[in-house]
Parts: structure tokens; sequence; C-alpha cells
């Protein structure tokens, strides 16, 4: 009886560690970050407290959206590149990650419907934009303006996967620019 209250205990004690790590334990930079937290359970620990433990990776939370009523999308810079990871957010499971290129003012971030030869595309699309014209993403006047897409990809809400989307007479509307450096 004795022999299996102890190894109840340890197994205890051995799995409460494993359930206490958050899910950016083990990445290393130059490593394959995505490979790396795709299956990992997303942790409701305070930003801070991520932030702060995993200093060696430059963490820092860059905001998230709501895609669906069980898919959020969170944006994260691990080791100087951002990262846009898929959440179940029933299960918690990390179910995709997109290293996501570089923006800026004249290349601005977009999540949101997008048209595709003038139809709208049914999915939720993560693009980089061109906004070399230098709209202000902050007008609400100019929110329907639409910009060519750069780079996209959808989000395929039944697989819980980035899918890459064509650029092709793709153009997204200037009012779902997300980034602080989405211009002027």
């Amino acid at each position: 009886m004795f022999k299996i209250r102890l190894t109840l205990f340890l197994l205890t004690i051995v799995s409460g560690k494993a359930w206490a790590l958050d899910q950016f334990e083990g990445i290393e930079c130059g490593a394959d970050i995505p490979k790396s937290l795709i299956g990992k359970h997303d942790t409701n620990e305070r930003v801070v407290v991520l932030e702060e433990r995993h200093r060696d990776l430059g963490l820092k939370d860059l905001g998230g959206i709501e895609i669906s009523d069980r898919l959020f999308l969170v944006s994260w810079q691990i080791c100087g590149s951002e990262y846009e990871l898929l959440v179940n957010t029933k299960t918690g499971l990390i179910r995709d990650v997109l290293p996501f290129p570089p923006h800026s003012a004249t290349s601005p971030q977009f999540i949101g419907t997008c048209q595709a030869n003038g139809k709208e595309i049914p999915e939720a699309v993560v693009a980089v934009l061109n906004n070399s014209a230098g709209y202000n993403a902050r007008d609400g006047k100019l929110a329907k303006t639409m910009l060519k897409a750069t780079a996209a990809w959808k989000i395929d809400e039944t697989k819980e996967k980035f899918a890459k989307q064509s650029t092709e007479n793709l153009g997204c509307p200037l009012g779902g620019i997300v980034t602080l450096d989405g211009g002027p």
C-alpha cells in the first residue's frame, strides 16, 4: 500500500511540473519555432510573467483577435521575428503557427475579410498590404479603401490551419490594418 501511495505521489509531482510548463518552454532561437509550438497548450498565464520568464527569447505579446467562437489568433514576437498562432479556445491547443513577414507603414499587417476579383472571400485572411500611397489607417472615412495584398493566408476554420492565399487580384480594406505601424 505504501508503494502505491508513493508511486501516485511521485506521478502527481512529475505531472504537476509538466502541466506547469508554458508553451514557450524548450524553444530556442534558431530552431524550428512553429514546429516547437504546434500542439502545445496555450497558457492562461499573465503576459508580463511569460515575457519576463522568456527574456532570452525576446518574447513580446503583440496582441490577438477572436476569429470564431473556437479560434483565437495571437501574435508573438519570438527571437526577433513575428509569429501568428492559431489557438483552439475549447482545448487550448496551438493548432498552427505562421512565421509572419516583416511589416511597416507602407506594408502593414491586415486581419479580416478580403475580396478576390471583387468577390468577398468567406474565410478570415491574414495579409501584408501595399500602402505605398500612405493612406492613414486610422482615418475612418478611408476604412473601405481597398489595398492590394502582397502576401496572404486564409484561416481554414475547419482544419484550424493557415492556407496560402493567392494575392492575384486580392484586395483588402484599409480598416482591417491591425498594427501600430499601419500608417500615419
